[in-house]
Parts: C-alpha cells; structure tokens; sequence
C-alpha cells in the first residue's frame, strides 16, 4: 500500500519550524538547518516557528535556551513564533491515549538486556534486527505478571508493513519500506517521550506544512508519515532533507564539543553573513559568495539547488569569506557597531570607509580610531626629510587631494619618491607599516596632529 505525496512546487504560505534541544550551543550545522527553514519560509510568504525540543529535563537548559536565540538572532534569523515541549505535556498525552484506544501504541516488557540478546541472535542467524512483536503475543494474565514482578513497559508504535513514498524537496522521490524497521518506542518505561510523538504531535498543532531538516532524519521519515495518519492529521507535511555541513576531516559537526559554535564564531570576530552565507550555499550549486543583508542571501538560495553530496565546511574558507563580507559593509550597516567602540561624529564614517579594506575584524577600526584622534607611538623622521615635511605642509582646510599636494613639495625638496618618501612618512604619521589610504587618513588626522608626529 503507498500514499502519495502532496508535494507543491510552490507553496502558499507554508508554516516551517527549526527545533533544537537546548542542551548545546547550536553550531553553525544547526544554523544551516534554521536559515533554510528561514529562507524558505521568507521566500513564499510564511511562517518560521522556533520549537525548543526541552523534553529532556537533564540536560535542557534555560541557558542554552537563552543562548540559541541570541544565536539564531545574530544570524539575524527571526522567529514568527516560539513555544517550549515542556509545555505541552497534556498535547502529548492526549496523542497517546489516541494511540492506545486505536491499538497502534502496545506495551512492552523486554529489558534493555533482553533486547540486546534477541538482536545479536538474529544478526548470527543473517535476519534483519528487527523488533519481532513477541509483546503483542502476551496474555493478560502474563502481562499481569511481568506488572507484578515491578517490569514497567516502554511502548512502541505498531507500524503498518507498507511501503511510504514522499516527493522530497532535496532527494527528489523517496521511499521507505516499512516492514523493514522495528516499531519505534515512543514511551519510555519512567512514562517520558521519545523525539517522535511529541514532534508529531507539534507539527500537527502548530499546522506545520513543511519539515525542513538534515538528511539524518531520512530514516524518521516513514514512521513519522504513519504517525501523521494514526493522529489524524489531514495529509503529513512535505519533506526535504538537505545535505549535513562535515568538518575538513570528513568528521560530522558536534554541538557538545563546542566545535564552531556560532557564539565562538561571533566572539571570534566573523561577520555574522558570513556564516550565514556559507552555513546556506555550501553544498550547493549556488556559489559561496560575499553578501550585504541577509534578504539578499535569502534572495540568492534556493532549496531545490541543494546537493545530496556532502557539504564539506572550511573554516579557512570562513575567515577569508567574513573579510570579504567586512569590506564591502556600508557604514550605516555598522553605525550601531562602532558606536559600541565609542566611534562617533563626523569622523566615524569617512573613517569607516577608509580602513574597512585593510580590516580582519570589525573591531580592528579601534586600533585606526585610536591613529586618527588619539596620541600613538610614531617613529621619527630622518632629519632631512622631517625639515621639508615641515615646510611643505599646506594649511587647512585638507581633503583627499592634500597628500598628494604636500608629497609632490616634500619630493620637489629632497629628491625622495616611491617608499623611500612613502613609508617613513606613514611610519610617522600612523606608527603602522600600512595600512588605509594616508591620502584618506591625512584629512582625519588634521594639521595639529601631523605637526605634532612629524616633530613640528
């Protein structure tokens, strides 16, 4: 028996939601998941819902709950909505009363051990692992008993043995045999759920039409789709399974070590559309480029351009990508920003425009802030060329014209060209090796500061 899909090319108004378990920072694998599903539902009008899948009482956080939406916020991803599974025991519950009273939700007994044992002897015997059922072969009487002697079920979701198709958004047509897998517990033998039945549940509540998520989840597919139709949704939502993000080694990306986690990245100094850039087009037939705002990037992606190939991530590849993103940033895009470094006034912009070429970090313009207001250490020019700096030193007003005015005089006088007249002068004009245009940074600095640095 197979269902066919509802797929759409072009969706009205989906409903789309990103769920992570804040029991970690996300990584910038998760942030891949959260801009697609962003992305997308931005492109057709929709709706993007943050679920904090917080079942997990020992390990879920509220300040790694905190820290995913500083995160995702960062990133510039913002949730139309955003709700807690820890709140909504009595959904899931319900759902598995539902589940019960239908017959598709049975106890079982087998401990942990017994199920390990049954498992190796069909591997020796070359049969699939697969649970065999034997609960559902239990009399009353002997369930009575295993309840007697202390034996708390855990429950499983009886699965029809057919085979479920979708039309998936990245892999195209896709199919699952389901009297090829185990039916999956849903119910712990302490009563608390498994991922499963509250996402479902969720999904089903919130009117979710699209689960957008890593090709990890493949295998969930199937028995979520039955799932789906035992809880009664109208028809599941569409799938697509994108490609996950892998390390340089091949290695996946792992929340809990801490591995590139967006809040080491921002702390790092990389431009946030950066990572966003390339958490979204790696992997794709869509060219990992510089971006100015995210609405751009958002316009650029496309789900359907995703590969089923790995996506190999490099963070070499990051770095270099967050300095071409910080050079093409417009000052009103940083305003906010340098404002935070107290870079304020007049200055602040054409300061800005300046030296954003010559920056790793955004708050590298400090160190250049600092050459154009503030006193610095300067090296002193040989006394000949010092004298005929000092000479030839128009008087103010200067503009972008004015050094190379006062370099042709300091020229005409010495004889000096290329860097041996250049150099000692940004040397004691800035007290760096190179830097921004001096015929830029010379108009910032003003007429009382070079007197001051060149010994006047």
């Amino acid at each position: 028996m197979t269902h066919p899909s509802h797929y759409s090319p072009t969706p009205i108004a989906p409903v789309v939601r990103f769920a992570p378990s804040p029991t970690g920072r996300i990584h910038i694998g998760n942030a891949r998941t959260a801009l697609v599903n962003f992305f997308f539902a931005k492109q057709h009008g929709g709706k993007f819902i943050l679920r904090f899948d917080d079942t997990d009482a020992e390990r879920s956080t509220e300040e790694y709950a905190l820290g995913i939406e500083v995160d995702l916020a960062w990133l510039g991803v913002t949730p139309d909505a955003k709700f807690r599974q820890s709140d909504r025991f009595a959904l899931y519950d319900a759902a598995a009363r539902r589940l019960r009273e239908a017959g598709r939700l049975y106890p079982c007994h087998e401990t942990p051990e017994e199920l390990e044992r049954k498992r190796r002897l069909q591997i020796a015997r070359g049969a699939p692992p697969v649970y065999d059922r034997a609960a559902l072969n239990l009399t009353d009487a002997e369930r009575a008993a295993l309840a007697a002697a202390g034996r708390k079920p855990h429950w499983r979701f009886k699965l029809d043995p057919e085979v479920v198709r979708w039309d998936d958004l990245v892999r195209g047509d896709s199919h699952i045999d389901c009297a090829s897998l185990s039916d999956p517990v849903l119910v712990r033998e302490d009563g608390s759920y498994l991922y499963t039945l509250p996402s479902v549940a969720d999904d089903i509540d919130a009117n979710v039409t699209h689960i957008i998520r890593g090709e990890d989840h493949v295998t969930n597919t199937a028995v979520q789709i039955q799932l789906f139709r035992a809880l009664g949704a109208k028809k599941a939502p569409h799938f697509a399974h994108h490609n996950l993000l892998t390390g340089t080694d091949g290695q996946g990306l792992s929340k809990r070590t801490g591995a590139l986690s967006i809040a080491s990245l921002r702390e790092a100094g990389v431009e946030s559309l950066a990572v966003a850039a390339l958490a979204a087009l790696t992997g794709s037939s869509i060219a990992v480029q510089p971006v100015h705002s995210l609405p751009e990037l958002a316009g650029l992606f496309e789900i359907s351009a995703m590969s089923r190939n790995s996506a190999r991530f490099d963070e070499a590849e990051l770095r270099a990508l967050s300095q071409r993103v910080l050079h093409g940033l417009s000052y009103e895009s940083v305003r906010d920003r340098l404002a935070a470094h107290d870079i304020v006034g007049f200055k602040a912009e054409p300061l800005w425009l300046a030296a954003r070429g010559n920056l790793t970090r955004c708050s590298d313009i400090s160190d250049w802030w600092s050459v154009v207001e503030n006193e610095i250490t300067v090296i002193a020019l040989p006394p000949d060329l010092r004298a005929a700096a000092l000479a030839a030193l128009p008087p103010e007003p200067w503009d972008e014209t004015t050094w190379a005015a006062w370099t042709a005089a300091i020229k005409e006088k010495t004889g000096l060209k290329g860097k041996a007249l250049f150099h000692p002068l940004r040397l004691a004009l800035t007290g760096r090796e190179s830097g921004p245009e001096l015929a830029k940074l010379l108009p910032l600095i003003g007429r009382a500061k070079v007197l001051a640095r060149i010994g006047g």
